[in-house]
């Protein structure tokens, strides 16, 4: 009995207008990418110079995220497309495979560090202490920087959330190189090194395996954790002359919007556009669904056993 699409975000059925789109993050990616990039190449360098592994790790893991930079630079820019007559929903699910990427990315840098983590508690060599402390006292400066340039959208963008973890991990992971280095100076007990190579293999092991669940999760189109589907439902079951709802169905699609589905058995007909953009506001504002498509039926003869 007719199906009304109330797509919030563009106002097609006059809705409000308000838009989940991502927020514009392309200077943050550019400054991001110029600092980390310069600071693997010194990193790099004055870890093979000083036989420092923990150096030479914290540069792998650093060399990967400005790559994960990219990434999500080019999904955030991909992601504000216009829909096409090809991709109906425009690119905003490159953001959601742009973290999986990233996640994935992540555990090749984790497997590479670990192999040569291994190789030099096998054969040990003595790192400079002061090197290490110097250079990841720079990585600490650079990556809370770039953490920072993150912080404000990590709520509402996975996407954004892998950039602004991984920064701020890499952070922590220069203070530990900086704790090794005084410790080796300390101590001269130069397993020390491999050792902090080992905790940092944690540490990104730690951050990816929640990257790469939820980005599986979006990709497979789970319900977002943002959204309670049983509140929903409840929802749209308490609806003025709702009788029972069916083909409920909720998914991202991107790592910032969320569409919505379902069909509404109202015996008493149609109950006109009000009712649609009123709901329609409501999933938007109190549930973060921002593109709602509801199709009104009269009857149950096109339920099953979720009509119930």
């Amino acid at each position: 009995m007719g199906h009304s699409h109330s797509h919030t975000g563009h106002d097609h059925a006059g809705g409000h207008g308000h838009s989940h789109a991502p927020a514009d993050f392309g200077s943050a990616f550019a400054i991001g990418v110029v600092l980390n990039t310069g600071f693997v190449i010194v990193e790099a360098t004055f870890g093979f110079i000083s036989g420092s592994m923990a150096l030479v790790a914290d540069a792998g893991h650093n060399l990967s995220d400005v790559l994960g930079l990219l990434i999500a630079w080019g999904a955030s820019v991909a992601a504000k497309k216009p829909p096409s007559d090809r991709f109906t929903y425009g690119l905003k699910s490159s953001t959601i495979l742009a973290a999986f990427a990233n996640a994935m990315l992540l555990l090749v840098a984790i497997g590479a560090i670990l192999i040569e983590t291994i190789d030099r508690l096998i054969d040990p060599v003595e790192p400079e202490g002061w090197t290490m402390i110097w250079v990841a006292g720079i990585g600490i400066v650079i990556n809370t920087a770039t953490a920072l340039m993150f912080m404000r959208g990590r709520k509402h963008d996975l996407n954004i959330r892998g950039a602004f973890l991984h920064m701020a991990a890499d952070a922590l992971v220069s203070v530990g190189v900086v704790i090794a280095g005084l410790a080796i100076l300390w101590t001269g007990a130069i397993v020390i090194d491999p050792i902090v190579s080992l905790v940092i293999v944690g540490v990104i092991a730690w951050g990816t395996w929640g990257l790469l669940k939820d980005s599986v999760k979006m990709g497979l189109l789970a319900v977002p954790d943002s959204v309670d589907d049983t509140e929903v439902r409840t929802y749209l079951r308490g609806l003025p002359g709702v009788e029972a709802v069916h083909d409920l169905h909720i998914w991202p699609m991107s790592t910032t919007e969320t569409a919505l589905t379902a069909h509404l058995v109202m015996p008493g007909g149609h109950p006109g556009d009000a009712f649609l953009r009123e709901t329609s506001h409501e999933l938007e504002h109190h549930h973060a669904i921002g593109h709602v498509t509801l199709q009104v039926e009269t009857t149950f003869e096109d339920c099953r056993d979720d009509c119930a």
